[in-house]
């Protein structure tokens, strides 16, 4: 028979790993993004609304891409396809809303994807890209640097 503190380690160990296994495949950090990202290697898709990149600004070299818009999909697969050699990350206000769509996209069998968990003001996640002082532009400036085609320069 098993007692009461078998039972509650056996829980928390098969509770722990998945949450483990989640935390260290398919997210960045903000700091590792912006590196990743100013060495040419990652683009980063802020899936916020325009309100929101108003509001806050825009982690600087990331484009702008509001997932509530009808084209969204659309446009985050033209991101996706035209940029082979560049791993695309997300990132939103706190990393809910990127949990989410990372989810979506698995089972819509779209893998790779990395989710900036601690999004752009932080939260339990982490710090946030804005609190960590990593660079910021207004929504104008982002959106001006945006390539319109979605492809990144080489």
């Amino acid at each position: 028979m098993i007692d009461r503190r078998t039972l509650i380690a056996a829980t928390g160990a098969a509770l722990a790993l998945p949450a483990a296994a989640l935390a260290s495949a398919g997210t960045i950090s903000a700091q590792e993004a912006n590196t990743r990202m100013q060495a040419g290697e990652l683009i980063l898709i802020d899936v916020r609304t325009p309100p929101e990149w108003q509001q806050t600004g825009v982690a600087q070299g990331a484009w702008m891409l509001d997932m509530t818009h009808r084209n969204f999909g659309g446009w985050l697969m033209a991101a996706l396809e035209r940029n082979p050699n560049r791993q695309i990350a997300i990132i939103c206000r706190t990393g809910n809303r990127t949990g989410r769509l990372i989810e979506v996209l698995k089972e819509n069998g779209i893998e790779g994807v990395l989710d900036v968990t601690e999004g752009m003001v932080g939260g339990p996640r982490g710090t946030g890209w804005i609190p960590a002082g990593l660079p910021v532009v207004s929504a104008q400036q982002a959106f001006e640097a945006m390539p319109k085609d979605l492809t990144a320069a080489n």
